[in-house]
């Protein structure tokens, strides 16, 4: 089975607190279903210095989204689209966007 978001995807986020923003796929976790993205979800925590030399302090980063909370956004249209997946005559598959029917 092809995946429908990749890495280094742009994506846009549907539902959450981070709805209607857009950003690049940096992770994909697909066994928890779930992918990192760039300046989406970012949650501030607080570090302490676990080796001596290491500095502590407020860290910022981003957490994991569903992958049912993303759609890709083509490439050509511009638009959050849904994947088709069609089988070239190499037997190859690609993907495909459902708007404008261009590859990925």
């Amino acid at each position: 089975m092809l995946a429908r978001v990749k890495k280094n995807d742009k994506v846009f986020v549907l539902s959450g607190k981070d709805k209607g923003k857009q950003g690049t796929v940096l992770a994909v976790y697909p066994r928890e279903d779930a992918v990192l993205v760039k300046d989406v979800s970012v949650v501030t925590r607080h570090v302490k210095p676990t080796k001596q030399g290491q500095k502590g302090g407020i860290v910022k980063e981003e957490r994991s989204v569903s992958i049912a909370k993303v759609m890709p956004v083509c490439s050509a249209c511009k638009k959050p689209c849904r994947i088709q997946v069609k089988k070239l005559d190499t037997g190859k598959n690609v993907r495909i966007c459902s708007r404008c029917k261009e590859t990925f």
